[in-house]
């Protein structure tokens, strides 16, 4: 009886103990716990307005982007072809060649920026608008060192893009390709669209085949084929970045992209095409009056002199450039712009390379009686 008195008494206590310590506790609205699922800390990226994005650049820019198909004359032609089994003469409707590539309008009154190569050696030359417009274009101007070219046709109120600005470009940046591969735009009437990210900057090549130069390139893994010389690169917001110009493919056989494609930066683009659309050309031509020969041993030994490396002055032609820098016969230039040259065109090909025009001013290291001296030379023009 006293057990269960005790237990009674306990019971009272430990129900009765928190309503002394807290008078205001209130069990009027106690409900059953629910358990909600913890949120993800790991936020995944919002896909749909990645997919709006991109779509909306390409909407920007692609009524801006053109087709451009180049016919070349065959002039080379035999006398006879066989044709049916039989010897005939050879028919002028089989001398046409057609080319293909991109290009990208760059003014409402009808300039259209592309690359030399897609245009070089063109007999005629046809621009097709998005829609299906079709104009034969004149060819304004080309620089063959920055492979950049630049047509006009016949038309107004046509549609531009924006251009962006490459200082802001980094590695891993979506970028979206726009173009005319294997002549699709001439089916479809618009550009095909690819996607891939910026996957390298500032890529020098030096000096190519056909003597392009390609300095600061941007290099990317969105898919360009045969047909997209000439199209834009573009960002994520729609604006232009860069002119679309090659790939390596890595094989003389298999000749479609791999992920190494390279776009020259809008910038230097549009300094070309000022200049095209001001003077018609890049003139690039110049005269120094200055003739050289690699150093040899017998020159060392003459002149006694410590390099190993330069070219030794043979000649100063009179009122000349040379002659105003300050130039003499027996100098030894050593460096051209802060470049080692071993030969007369090592100093042409340094030239080419630094873009230089005609007016430009470098700088030459020169050693001369034991002394060593920094020299400014003009690049004069012939004209």
């Amino acid at each position: 009886m006293i057990d269960r008195l005790l237990i009674i008494i306990f019971f009272c206590i430990f129900l009765f103990i928190p309503l002394v310590i807290n008078p205001n506790l209130d069990f009027s609205n106690d409900k059953p716990k629910t358990f909600t699922k913890k949120k993800n800390l790991f936020n995944r990226p919002n896909v749909t307005n990645t997919d709006n994005q991109i779509v909306e650049a390409i909407a920007k820019v692609s009524n801006s982007v053109v087709g451009i198909s180049v016919i070349h004359s065959n002039k080379i032609t035999p006398a006879f072809e066989m044709r049916d089994g039989l010897f005939l003469p050879y028919s002028s409707k089989n001398k046409d060649i057609t080319t293909v590539g991109s290009g990208l309008i760059y003014s409402n009154n009808g300039y259209v920026i592309t690359n030399t190569h897609v245009i070089k050696n063109a007999d005629k030359i046809f621009v097709t608008l998005t829609g299906g417009e079709k104009f034969e274009a004149a060819l304004v101007g080309f620089d063959y060192l920055t492979d950049i070219a630049l047509l006009k046709v016949d038309a107004s109120n046509l549609p531009v893009s924006n251009l962006g600005n490459i200082n802001n470009l980094k590695i891993g940046q979506w970028v979206i390709a726009l173009g005319n591969p294997l002549g699709l735009f001439d089916l479809s009437y618009q550009p095909t669209a690819t996607i891939g990210i910026i996957s390298g900057l500032n890529i020098d090549f030096g000096i190519k085949e056909n003597n392009y130069v390609y300095k600061d390139m941007i290099q990317t893994d969105a898919s360009i084929n045969e047909g997209n010389s000439g199209g834009p690169l573009i960002n994520t917001l729609g604006e232009v970045i860069g002119i679309n110009t090659f790939i390596m493919t890595g094989s003389n056989i298999k000749q479609g992209s791999i992920g190494l494609a390279f776009s020259i930066p809008i910038n230097r683009v549009i300094d070309i095409v000022h200049e095209l659309i001001l003077y018609g050309e890049i003139k690039r031509s110049y005269s120094t009056g200055l003739k050289i020969k690699p150093l040899n041993s017998n020159v060392k030994q003459y002149l006694n002199t410590p390099l190993n490396d330069g070219v030794v002055v043979i000649d100063v032609e009179k009122k000349s450039s040379a002659m105003d820098a300050g130039l003499k016969v027996g100098d030894i230039i050593f460096k051209v712009d802060d470049i080692v040259v071993n030969s007369n065109q090592d100093f042409i090909n340094i030239n080419s390379e630094n873009l230089r025009k005609s007016g430009d001013t470098i700088i030459l290291e020169i050693w001369r009686s034991g002394n060593f001296y920094t020299i400014e030379l003009e690049l004069k023009s012939y004209e």
